[in-house]
């Protein structure tokens, strides 16, 4: 059952953050308390929210032309189903797509077999000013290798020290990162799945896999809480979003980032050229 109480905004940043002791079970995938308020105040208040991340989006861009070195990555992972594809769409389809972009990791390529497994993720991680959004990451070579055995269990392992001390080294060259786990609910899941096979224009997004992988939830939820829970570092925390309401979830992304963005206050570069001299010039031209 859906909690009803609303909360200040600023407590939401705390509120979903993933700490050590912390447990997954405890999240309700359901909860809207954070919302500022019903349906439509909350669409109302990501739209403000969303007007903002523009305003900060644009600056960082032109920061990053400028020479600046800062850039944000917002790192999505969560169960089939729990609004990846829609998160991007709804939330990052607002900004300029000027310095925007998107990567989708799915399974790796032979290529990428033959290297070490965060090899694709550091070649796609955001340029000087950039805004990108991973849609899955790293995380799954500890969460599908895990739940599948695809390596041995000494390996995904000692993946977690690596991610942590990739991810230090990407915040220290200036990149601030948002991790965000989709948290949705099993009998969601199936819901959505359902609304997936019972409309032609959304079955094409259905696979046959997607029950097998269902079969594996508890499995999943398993490797879910080891990783949140070995890697939410304080350069780099993980924050657990509510997903079974996607107005609940919009707002609450939505207002992670306009977060990130207030820490790193990009600022518009100084013009590289007399802005009174070209003033005159302008107006003497035809």
């Amino acid at each position: 059952m859906a909690k009803e109480k609303h909360s200040h905004p600023a407590s939401v940043r705390a509120r979903v953050e993933f700490r050590p002791g912390d447990r997954l079970t405890d999240r309700d995938p359901a909860d809207i308390s954070l919302a500022p308020g019903d349906h439509l105040a909350t669409a109302f208040a990501e739209k403000v929210l969303l007007a903002e991340l523009a305003v900060w989006q644009e600056r960082l861009y032109a920061e990053g032309l400028g020479g600046g070195r800062r850039a944000l990555l917002l790192l999505l992972q969560g169960m089939d189903t729990s609004g990846k594809d829609s998160t991007i769409r709804r939330v990052v389809g607002g900004v300029n797509p000027a310095g925007v972009r998107i990567t989708s990791f799915k399974k790796p390529t032979v290529e990428e077999l033959a290297h070490d497994f965060l090899w694709r993720v550091e070649r796609q991680l955001p340029a000087p000013g950039g805004f990108d959004v991973f849609n899955r990451s790293h995380y799954e070579d500890v969460l599908v290798v895990r739940v599948h055995n695809l390596v041995p269990a000494a390996e995904w392992t000692r993946r977690y020290g690596l991610i942590n001390e990739f991810e230090q080294r990407v915040v220290d060259s200036g990149c601030h990162i948002v991790k965000v786990m989709l948290h949705i609910s099993k009998a969601e899941q199936r819901r959505r799945l359902g609304e997936r096979l019972n409309d032609p224009v959304k079955q094409w997004k259905y696979s046959p896999a997607d029950l097998a992988e269902r079969a594996l939830w508890d499995e999943y939820q398993l490797a879910y809480q080891a990783a949140l829970t070995t890697c939410s570092t304080d350069a780099a925390p993980w924050y657990v979003v509510p997903a079974d309401h996607k107005w609940s979830r919009d707002w609450i992304i939505a207002n992670l980032l306009v977060d990130a963005m207030r820490d790193m206050q990009p600022q518009y570069p100084p013009p590289n050229y007399d802005v009174a001299e070209q003033k005159r010039l302008l107006a003497a031209s035809d």
